[in-house]
């Protein structure tokens, strides 16, 4: 994974006329995070090529996008082998995946998840909630697990000190409406505890966790840049 990394001097910056997203390195609670902050309308969020085949991997996004290279890529929400979503996947303003209300073991299903979704602006809410919204004129959607924040509050079984400290990127909005999508720098590790805090001091009252050990996120990146696999892909373009 290759970053290349603009350190704004303040945690609230806001986007520069003309960027289509700024970076920014934060220290919280001990570890090091990279920061990206964009508006809702550049956002897109990639699955399948043309011919229904998983992209799987960033150089594939690259690829497929010719001379217009994205400015940013990251692995959106937890997902099933074969690179399937293993929730609510909308792109293009068409329903990919469904939402999925289940329970079982692991992150995606610490209830409450939730859905981040675009419409017109970005929102975060619980899957449950989002169920009963129905909202139209969805352009994208990712549904994932835990929820990190949800009104200002830490999901509730967070546990303040936990020793469950891994490698971990999520996206929350702010109160501005600004996106702002998080992980963790090379070689650092937080708790779920302190990654919903994070999002707290960067102005978020609702945030979402994407995914564990595997996440990467990279500015600029080369047509060799190499990635792990994944199913859903955030991406950003001019």
């Amino acid at each position: 994974m290759r970053l290349h990394l603009t350190i704004l001097l303040t945690l609230a910056a806001p986007l520069l006329a003309g960027t289509p997203v700024s970076e920014e390195r934060v220290e919280h609670a001990g570890s090091t995070y990279h920061i990206y902050r964009t508006r809702p309308e550049h956002v897109r969020l990639v699955w399948k090529d043309r011919t229904g085949t998983p992209y799987r991997t960033f150089g594939k996004v690259i690829d497929s996008h010719g001379k217009r290279a994205p400015l940013f890529l990251m692995n959106a929400g937890i997902f099933e082998p074969g690179g399937i979503p293993t929730g609510l996947h909308i792109e293009d303003g068409k329903t990919l995946h469904p939402l999925n209300l289940r329970n079982a073991p692991g992150n995606f299903f610490l209830k409450p998840n939730g859905v981040f979704w675009i419409d017109t602006t970005a929102h975060i809410a619980t899957s449950e909630r989002f169920a009963t919204l129905k909202p139209d004129g969805i352009r994208l959607a990712t549904q994932s697990g835990p929820l990190l924040l949800s009104d200002g509050k830490r999901h509730p079984k967070f546990r303040d000190g936990s020793a469950s400290k891994l490698h971990r990127n999520g996206i929350g909005v702010d109160t501005e409406g600004n996106v702002i999508f998080a992980i963790t720098g090379r070689g650092q590790v937080t708790n779920l505890w302190d990654f919903a805090g994070l999002f707290l001091k960067l102005g978020c009252r609702d945030a979402l966790f994407l995914d564990g050990d595997i996440s990467q996120a990279v500015t600029n990146p080369d047509k060799d840049i190499s990635s792990n696999r994944f199913a859903a892909i955030f991406v950003i373009t001019e």
